[in-house]
């Protein structure tokens, strides 16, 4: 598949009508009607409901399109962050981020940075821990945080906290009757959803292998692909999920209880490349720095063990003498 083939698919999905979404892109629209039938050939799937009027999507044909408008979005941003370079030669920081990472200090972290560092063009990107580390590797991140230990010798790899587990319970069941911390070993013949259900290893596997560790088997384990997807499933009423502390902000129609169990943390982890002697890292550290001296919630004792980087610990760095 191409992106020409995207852009003509989500044409159709917005407009319903192969003859409007022509118009739209300016094409006949027989050409239009066979990419579309093409790229459903590649995916092995139908797409559209084409006899019913106007045009629906089928669940597999809702999945693409919303993958679609993301990898479309994504390609504009490109286009314009290089142009932008291009055009004021200005430099480029990609920052590689797990989505639970968003209910911490990532965008305070991110604001510091944009305010201490104008002249950067700040690019992030969504990508699973497991990913972070090629990424890299490959220069397509400069920096990366994730929830992932790894064993590569050309990332550096600097836990910045160990965040707390807490269970997701749907409310009105037997476990949310209590907010006192869950031990590990209730969990034992619950639902469980996990996340997320690719790549692997990743978050999931951290949970399943706590769970492993405390000899807990629960009856069913449902894999998806998101925390929000998963945290609407436990409000549904349909299995228990753990999450880290910080995103108990997420939503507040189910009910969380801290899990008690050793290990039962995870932590956040920042990375960049060995030897990499980019002032951008150094200023990121000590933005970070400054985070913890502010003393925000999201760093108290309620979320995290009492644990902070090494780098933390260090006085920051004197100011330069000026002539």
């Amino acid at each position: 598949m191409d992106l020409r083939q995207l852009r003509y698919f989500v044409a159709v999905a917005r407009e319903r009508n192969f003859t409007r979404a022509a118009e739209t892109l300016n094409i006949a629209q027989p050409p239009l009607s066979r990419q579309i039938q093409a790229l459903e050939d590649e995916l092995g799937v139908a797409l559209l409901i084409r006899n019913s009027r106007p045009v629906r999507l089928t669940e597999a044909g809702r999945l693409f399109y919303e993958q679609s408008i993301q990898v479309l979005g994504r390609v504009e941003q490109m286009r314009a962050a290089t142009r932008r370079v291009g055009l004021n030669q200005n430099s480029v920081l990609s920052i590689g981020f797990v989505a639970s990472t968003l209910y911490g200090g990532l965008p305070s972290l991110l604001r510091k940075l944009r305010h201490r560092a104008p002249e950067i063009e700040i690019q992030v990107l969504e990508m699973a821990s497991v990913q972070q580390i090629p990424a890299l590797k490959e220069g397509r991140i400069d920096i990366g945080f994730g929830r992932l230990h790894h064993p590569d010798a050309g990332v550096v790899g600097i836990v910045l906290r160990e965040e707390r587990l807490v269970v997701a319970i749907p409310r009105g069941t037997p476990l949310a009757q209590s907010s006192d911390p869950l031990p590990v070993k209730a969990l034992t013949g619950q639902e469980l959803i996990v996340y997320p259900k690719e790549p692997r290893p990743g978050y999931a596997d951290h949970v399943l292998n706590l769970l492993h560790g405390h000899d807990v088997r629960p009856s069913e384990v449902h894999e998806v692909r998101e925390i929000q997807t998963a945290l609407g499933l436990v409000a549904a009423e349909s299995g228990l999920c753990v999450v880290p502390s910080s995103s108990r902000q997420m939503r507040s129609d189910v009910h969380y209880r801290l899990l008690d169990g050793e290990r039962a943390t995870t932590p956040v982890i920042l990375y960049h490349r060995v030897g990499d002697s980019s002032p951008y890292i150094d200023l990121i550290k000590e933005l970070i720095r400054d985070m913890y001296a502010e003393n925000p919630p999201w760093i108290s004792a309620e979320h995290n063990l009492p644990t902070r980087p090494a780098f933390v610990d260090e006085p920051s760095p004197a100011p330069e003498a000026q002539d």
